[in-house]
Parts: structure tokens; C-alpha cells; sequence
């Protein structure tokens, strides 16, 4: 069986709008049932990082989401950059924020299955719990000042 955390990334195309190129890739990942490909936009020559396209491409195989994301026509691909630019995530700090609450309620939950399995004594355990749940309320106290707020 794949393992979902395995990835690829195939490129599929060039875009052009207002007079910028964009790289298109397909990254691919298994993700336990199927196999899951979106579609990237990155500028030539930017520094900023890709643009996804929150469309999924399914399929059963590597393949044959890559051969789907492949039919895409040129105008496809146009309309395809159009709605990430659209969907654009706008409010990085509170997105960052919300990361960093659900890394540390994974954390937490680490912690009690650890004890659970008899990993980690109660004591330790106990203080790393605290802890983590000062550093979750913390992280709350940061949402109201990051919500709203665009970068």
C-alpha cells in the first residue's frame, strides 16, 4: 500500500496572465482511498511560493491523474489560475495562528496516548500537558489580534 505521505509533482504547463508566465505542476498524493492532484501555480522569475488550486483531481492511479491534468486546454488551465488567484488565502496570520493550535493539540494528544501505551511516566507527562495547554491558551489570546487581518 502507498503511503499517503509520499508525493509528486509533474509539470503539466505555462500559463500567461497580465503579462506574467506561471510554471502549472501536478502534485500527487495517495491519501489512503485515491490518489489526489492540484494543480500549482508558480510565477517565473517570482520569489513567492505557488499558488494552489483547491480543485482536487482524482483518480485511481498516479497516472491517471496525471493524464486528466494533462487534457486540461490551455483556457482550462487559464480559468483554473483565475479561481486560485480568486480563492487566494488572504488572512496568513490567523491562518498561521490556527496551525499552530492544531500542531499543538496533536501534540497533546501524542502525549496521552504515549501514557496510555505506557511510553511516558504520568509525572513528565503531566507537566508536558500543562504546559502545552499555557502554550494553547496563548495561541487563543493571538486569534482575536490576527483575525480580520490581511497579509
Amino acid at each position: 500500500m502507498p503511503s499517503p505521505d509520499t508525493a509528486t509533482q509533474a509539470q503539466i504547463g505555462v500559463v500567461e496572465q497580465h503579462g506574467r508566465k506561471y510554471s502549472v505542476a501536478c502534485r500527487i498524493a495517495f491519501d489512503g482511498i485515491e490518489y489526489v492532484g492540484r494543480l500549482w501555480f508558480t510565477p517565473d522569475g517570482g520569489r513567492e511560493g505557488g499558488l494552489p488550486d483547491r480543485a482536487a483531481i482524482p483518480g485511481r492511479t498516479r497516472d491517471e491523474v496525471l493524464e486528466f491534468a494533462r487534457r486540461l486546454t490551455p483556457h482550462d488551465l487559464e480559468l483554473r489560475h483565475r479561481r486560485a488567484l480568486a480563492e487566494k488565502r488572504r488572512f496568513m496570520e490567523l491562518r498561521a495562528v490556527t496551525e499552530d493550535i492544531l500542531t499543538k493539540i496533536r501534540y497533546l494528544n501524542q502525549i496521552a496516548i504515549s501514557v496510555r501505551d505506557g511510553l511516558l511516566d504520568k509525572e513528565g507527562a503531566a507537566q508536558e500537558i500543562e504546559l502545552t495547554e499555557h502554550q494553547l491558551h496563548d495561541c487563543v489570546k493571538r486569534l482575536r489580534h490576527a483575525a480580520g487581518v490581511e497579509s
